[in-house]
């Protein structure tokens, strides 16, 4: 076992990531927006499975509210509104017999969706160190933070360095705080 601990470790190390594109990973996420299956499915070295707005009836309000929303009481009550709004009238196409492909460009982005998604090991850990960065967006971020923490469970060995490249950033002309904090270490 730690034999192969040692080749694993070294074979990575060396940057021979294509040995882990053998190793493939399945998510079954739900209860999040299309906006994030939106950027999701940039990752292109991945398989999709995602719930049909053609076939599935969105009769029932299902939405995610982000916190700067949520957390503003003038503008969440005028978020909620409008969301109320749109599934009003998305039932209002699909009574007057719209068929549900046509009726749901009323949907908005934050309609919540179930999807699937299945990647090697090599693309999770180009993943990983574009979407669990600080300045990636939230929901994807947060999503990313969790589907990290459940592949080190199952890998340690190939994910133990996964994660944003915060001390070899690609994007070093954009402020970040968890950068400078590793400038200042460093000095």
């Amino acid at each position: 076992d730690g034999k192969i601990k040692n080749i694993l470790r070294y074979t990575i190390k060396s940057g021979h990531f294509s040995v882990i594109e053998h190793a493939s990973f399945t998510f079954s996420i739900s209860g999040v927006s299309r906006s994030l299956t939106h950027q999701l499915v940039r990752h292109r070295i991945a398989s999709y499975s995602q719930q049909s707005q053609r076939y599935v009836k969105m009769d029932t309000p299902t939405f995610v509210t982000p916190p700067s929303v949520k957390n503003n009481e003038k503008t969440s009550s005028e978020y909620y509104k409008f969301m109320e709004e749109a599934w009003k009238t998305y039932n209002f196409l699909i009574n007057e017999e719209i068929p549900p492909e046509d009726a749901r460009f009323v949907l908005p982005n934050g309609t919540t969706t179930n999807i699937t998604v299945t990647m090697n090991a090599r693309e999770l850990i180009h993943f990983f160190e574009l979407r669990c960065c600080i300045r990636a967006q939230w929901e994807i971020r947060e999503l990313a933070n969790m589907m990290l923490k459940k592949v080190k469970e199952v890998a340690p060995i190939i994910f133990e360095n996964a994660g944003p490249p915060c001390d070899h950033c690609p994007e070093p002309e954009f402020p970040c705080e968890i950068r400078n904090n590793i400038k200042k270490k460093n000095r």
